[in-house]
C-alpha cells in the first residue's frame, strides 16, 4: 500500500481555492462505500495503491477488516458534501512500519487516496489535491476530539512516486529515509518522512489550512514594534550623539512646551525636527514621539529610521569605511533585540514596573522561601532589563546569533541553559585559584559528586586517565559554534574531550557570557568565552590574561576588606575565584596573537546570594535607568515606594554606590568599572543599603605608583591626577548620574539642581571625613574642580567597533571632545585645604 496517490499530477501545482471548512472526514461505512472506492482504486490513477485487481466485495471486506483492527482507521472524505477522498490512520509502530520505523509517542501513520478527476476538464477543482492533503495532514495533527491528536505524522510512498513526493513536501513533511516495506505481498522502496506541527505549520500547505496567514517565525519584527524601536534608537542617537558633540542640534526660535524645547538638525538632504529637555553635563532627553524626519527639498515627512540616521550621519561620525556596515549590523541587531523585549512586556512575558517592585519590596516569609524569593527577584530584575548600556547605541551587537541562539540565550528572554563540559588535556590548560581554594575544593563545589563521577566514567570509557584533565565549561553556543569546528584537531586527538552537559541549569546575565546558577544560587557565577561581536568587542575570554585574575581579585578584596571605612559602608565585591584556559590549540603557535587564543577559557565568580540576609533585595545596577513598555521608571518607583524623601532616598544610594568609589580612588588609587551592570544593590524596603561589585579582573586599574603584589601588576596604569578622576567624572558622573537625574527630573521626582547638590554633599562628605585624602594645594583627586575632560564612549565605538580599546592600555585609547562644565563644582574655586 501508498500513500498519497490519485490525480495528483494532473493539479498539483494548481493553487487552493476551497475554504477549509468545505473539506470534512467522517469514519467510513464498508457497505455504504465501497462501491465508490472500487471506482477510485481501480482508475490508473491509483495505480500505486496495488489494489486495482479487487472486486467491489474484496474492497468492502477490506475495509471492514481496517475498521475492525484497533491500530488503525479509516475515513471517507467529502468536498461540499460529495465523496473525494479516502484516508487511513494507522499505528506505524503495530502496523505496516513495525520494526522498519524507530516509532516515537505520538507516531500517526497516513495513506491518502484523492478521488480521480473528471474527464472534463472544465468540470475539474483547481486546488482540489492542496485542500484535502492539508485537511488530512490538519486532521491527524489536531487534538481529539477534532483530529487524531498526532505528534508527528508518518508516511511511506513509493519513492517512484514524484508527484507525492512533491506533494508531500508540500506539507511540510521531511524524508528520513529509504526503507523497504512489505505489505500484501508486495515490497516497495519507500521514502519514510514525517512531519510535525511546527513543519506542517510552516509548510505552504499548512499555510493555506490555517486562518491567520501563516506561521509568525519572527512574531517580534512587526512593522508597530519596529516603528517604536527606531524612534527610541534614533531618539538615543539623537541625544548622546550630541552629548559626545558630534552635532549640534538648533533650537527652533519660540517653541517650546512643557519644559521641552524644539530643536532642528538639518544634514544633506533631509531634516529632523524634534522635542527635547537639556540637563547638566550636556544630558539631552528627546522625546521619541516628537522625531519628524522630512526631505530637504520639498518637506515632505520621512519614515524615522534608526539606522538610515546613521547612514545621514556618516560624514559627521565618520566611521571607516569597512567598518560601517559592522557597526550597521551590530545596530540592527540592538533594533531587533528592541523590538524582541517591547513585544515581550507588551505580551506579558516581561515583567513591568509594578511586578518588579512588588518582587524588590517583599513581604515577610521564612528564612528559607525568603532565600528562593531573593535569588528569583534578582534574576527577575535582570531579564526585564530593556536598554543595555545607557549611553552606547549599538548596544546588543550579538553579532554571530541566530534567531534561535537569540531566544536561548539573550539575557531578555530569561531563558535557563545547561553549560557544556569539556575535558582539557592538563599539560595544556591552566587553572588559577584564589587563596583558601584548591583544585578539589572548586569542582567539588561547582560540580556534584554524580557529575564528577561520570565525568570521570566518560573518559575513562574512552581509554583516558581522569587525572590527566582539567574540567572546563563553555557556553552552548561556543560548543556548537566553536569547539568541534574551530577546534577539531584538538577534539580528534583527545586533548578537548567533550563530556557534555552539567546537571544545573544558568541563566544568561545582563554582560551576556556571565552565567547564573539557577538550580543553585549560592553558587558561583560562571563566565564563558562567547565568541560573537558584542558592543565593540568579540567576546572572548584570554586563558593568558585570566592567569592573574584570581590574584587580583585577593589583593581588591583584600584592600576593601581591610579598610574600615569600605565596611562601615557595607561596600563589597564579588571575587572572582578561579580561572580555567585552553592553550594547547594552533592558535597559539601563530606569531600573532588574535581573537583565535580567546575561545576556551572561563572563571568562577562568587554569587551576591549567600551575601544577603532576611528581607534584603538584590538588583542589577541597571535597573535605576530602566523605563518598561509604559514608559514607568523603576528608580521613581522605588523612591515613591520606600516611603522617604527623594533627596535621602538618593543619599543612601550615593552613601552605597559613590561614596566608596571615592574613597578607593583617592586612598588607594584603585579605580573600576561601575557602570550598571557590574554593580549589584542590595536594597532593603526599596532603598539602597550597600553595592556589591563584579567584573574585577578585567576592569580595575590602580591609577599611581603604590607598591603592588607580583601577580597583580599588569592593572597598573599610571596617570595623572586629572585623569585619576575621570574614574568618577567619566564612569560615574557621566555614565550613570547624569541619566539617573534626567529620570528623576522628567518624572518630577527630584530636580536636578538638588540631585547634584546631594551628589556635591556626598563628595564633600568625604573630603571631611578623611581630610589626608582631600585634595590640596592643587595635588591629589579633585572632584569639585569646575570642569573635567569629556570623554566619549560612541566615538571610540564609531573609530574601531571591531575593539574600542586596547584592554592592556585602556587610558591611551580614550578619545575626548574638550571638556564639560563639572555639576559639582564649587561656586567659587577656591584650594580646598590650607
Amino acid at each position: 500500500m501508498s500513500t498519497l496517490t490519485g490525480p495528483v499530477a494532473a493539479r498539483a501545482v494548481a493553487p487552493a481555492r476551497l475554504a477549509p471548512d468545505a473539506v470534512a472526514l467522517e469514519p467510513v461505512d464498508p457497505a455504504r462505500d465501497a462501491a465508490t472506492l472500487h471506482r477510485w482504486l481501480t482508475h490508473p490513477a491509483s495505480a500505486f495503491w496495488r489494489m486495482g485487481h479487487l472486486t467491489a466485495a474484496d474492497v468492502r471486506d477490506y475495509l471492514a477488516d481496517v475498521a475492525d483492527d484497533p491500530h488503525q482507521d479509516g475515513w471517507l472524505g467529502r468536498v461540499d458534501g460529495r465523496p473525494a477522498f479516502y484516508a487511513e490512520t494507522y499505528d506505524p509502530a503495530r502496523v505496516l512500519l513495525a520494526g522498519v520505523h524507530d516509532a516515537e509517542a505520538g507516531d500517526l501513520g497516513m495513506h491518502l487516496l484523492v478521488a480521480p478527476p473528471p474527464h472534463d476538464p472544465a468540470s475539474r477543482v483547481p486546488g482540489l489535491t492542496d485542500a484535502v492533503m492539508a485537511a488530512v495532514v490538519r486532521f491527524c495533527l489536531a487534538p481529539a476530539p477534532v483530529g487524531r491528536g498526532a505528534a508527528r505524522v508518518v508516511v511511506e510512498p513509493d519513492v517512484r512516486n514524484r508527484a507525492v513526493a512533491a506533494k508531500n513536501a508540500a506539507a511540510g513533511f521531511r524524508v528520513l529515509r529509504e526503507v523497504e516495506v512489505t505489505d500484501g505481498g508486495h515490497t516497495k522502496r519507500a521514502a519514510l518522512s514525517v512531519c510535525t506541527r511546527a513543519d506542517f505549520a510552516a509548510s505552504p500547505l499548512g499555510t493555506l489550512a490555517g486562518r491567520d496567514g501563516g506561521p509568525a517565525l519572527a512574531p517580534h519584527l512587526r512593522a508597530e514594534l519596529a516603528e517604536h524601536a527606531h524612534r527610541h534608537l534614533a531618539a538615543k542617537a539623537l541625544a548622546e550623539l550630541a552629548h559626545e558633540r558630534l552635532f549640534r542640534p538648533e533650537p527652533v526660535r519660540g517653541d517650546s512646551s512643557g519644559g521641552a524645547r524644539r530643536y532642528a538638525l538639518a544634514l544633506d538632504g533631509v531634516t529632523y525636527r524634534f522635542a527635547a529637555r537639556t540637563f547638566a553635563l550636556e544630558h539631552w532627553v528627546v522625546d521619541p514621539a516628537s522625531i519628524v524626519r522630512t526631505a530637504a527639498g520639498d518637506g515632505a515627512e520621512l519614515p524615522v529610521d534608526a539606522l538610515r540616521l546613521v547612514a545621514e550621519l556618516q560624514p559627521l561620525l565618520r566611521i571607516p569605511d569597512d567598518l560601517v556596515a559592522t557597526y550597521l549590523e551590530e545596530l540592527s541587531s540592538t533594533l531587533a533585540a528592541a523590538c524582541a523585549k517591547r513585544d515581550r512586556e507588551l505580551t506579558g512575558a516581561s515583567p513591568q514596573v509594578p511586578e518588579l517592585l512588588a518582587d524588590l519590596l517583599p513581604e515577610e516569609v521564612d528564612a528559607q522561601e525568603d532565600d528562593r524569593l531573593r535569588a528569583d527577584a534578582f534574576q527577575a530584575t535582570e531579564a526585564a532589563m530593556t536598554e543595555g548600556h545607557p549611553g552606547f547605541l549599538a548596544n546588543n551587537g550579538r553579532i554571530g546569533f541566530s534567531l534561535d541562539d537569540y531566544r536561548a540565550y539573550a539575557p531578555e528572554r530569561g531563558a535557563r541553559t545547561r553549560l557544556t563540559w569539556l575535558a582539557a588535556r592538563r599539560e595544556h590548560t591552566h587553572l588559577a585559584v584564589g587563596d583558601g581554594l584548591t583544585e578539589d575544593g572548586l569542582y567539588g563545589g561547582e560540580l556534584s559528586g554524580a557529575e564528577r563521577a561520570a565525568f570521570a566514567h566518560r573518559l575513562a570509557a574512552r581509554g583516558l586517565d581522569p587525572a590527566d584533565y582539567l574540567y572546563l565549561p563553555v557556553h552552548p553556543w561556543q560548543w556548537q559554534h566553536r569547539v568541534p569546528i574551530t577546534f577539531a584537531a584538538d577534539v580528534a586527538r583527545g586533548d578537548l574531550v567533550p563530556l557534555g552537559p552539567g546537571a544545573d541549569e544558568y541563566q544568561p546575565q545582563q554582560s551576556i557570557r556571565t552565567m547564573f546558577n539557577r538550580t543553585r544560587p549560592e553558587r558561583h557565577y560562571v563566565k564563558v568565552a562567547l565568541a560573537i561581536q558584542n558592543m565593540g568587542f568579540l567576546r572572548g575570554l584570554s586563558p593568558a590574561y585570566m592567569r592573574a585574575t584570581p590574584a587580583i581579585n585577593d589583593w581588591v578584596a583584600g584592600v576593601v576588606d581591610g579598610d574600615a571605612t569600605l565596611r562601615e559602608a557595607g561596600f563589597g565585591v564579588l571575587r572572582e575565584r578561579a580561572s580555567v584556559g585552553y592553550t594547547g590549540d594552533v592558535y597559539h603557535r601563530t606569531a600573532h596573537p588574535s581573537a583565535h587564543r580567546k575561545m576556551l577559557a572561563a572563571l568562577w565568580r562568587e554569587s551576591p546570594v549567600p551575601r544577603t540576609g532576611p528581607g534584603e533585595r538584590l538588583a542589577t545596577m541597571a535597573s535605576l535607568l530602566h523605563r518598561d513598555a509604559s514608559g514607568r521608571s523603576l528608580a521613581t518607583a522605588l523612591v515613591r515606594a520606600s516611603g522617604i524623601a527623594p533627596e535621602a532616598w538618593l543619599r543612601a544610594y550615593l552613601d552605597a554606590y559613590l561614596y566608596p568609589l571615592v574613597h578607593c580612588l583617592r586612598a588607594y588609587d584603585l579605580a573600576f568599572m561601575p557602570h550598571g551592570e557590574n554593580l549589584v544593590l542590595v536594597l532593603r524596603d526599596g532603598v539602597v543599603r550597600r553595592v556589591l561589585m563584579k567584573d574585577i579582573g578585567e576592569e580595575i586599574a590602580v591609577l599611581g605608583e603604590r607598591a603592588l603584589p607580583p601577580g597583580v601588576e599588569r592593572v597598573r596604569s599610571v596617570v595623572d591626577d586629572d585623569e585619576k578622576a575621570l574614574a568618577i567624572f567619566t564612569d560615574v558622573f557621566d555614565g550613570v548620574l547624569r541619566h539617573l537625574a534626567g529620570i528623576l527630573a522628567v518624572d518630577g521626582v527630584l530636580g536636578e539642581d538638588r540631585f547634584w547638590a546631594v551628589v556635591a554633599d556626598v563628595v564633600d562628605r568625604h573630603g571631611a571625613e578623611h581630610p589626608d585624602l582631600a585634595p590640596r594645594g592643587g595635588t591629589g583627586v579633585d572632584l569639585r574642580a569646575p570642569r573635567f575632560a569629556h570623554s566619549c564612549l560612541n566615538r571610540l565605538q564609531l573609530r574601531n567597533t571591531l575593539q574600542m580599546v586596547d584592554l592592556t592600555d585602556q587610558s591611551a585609547s580614550l578619545l575626548y571632545a574638550g571638556t564639560m562644565a563639572n555639576p559639582v563644582a564649587r561656586a567659587v574655586d577656591v584650594p580646598v585645604a590650607p
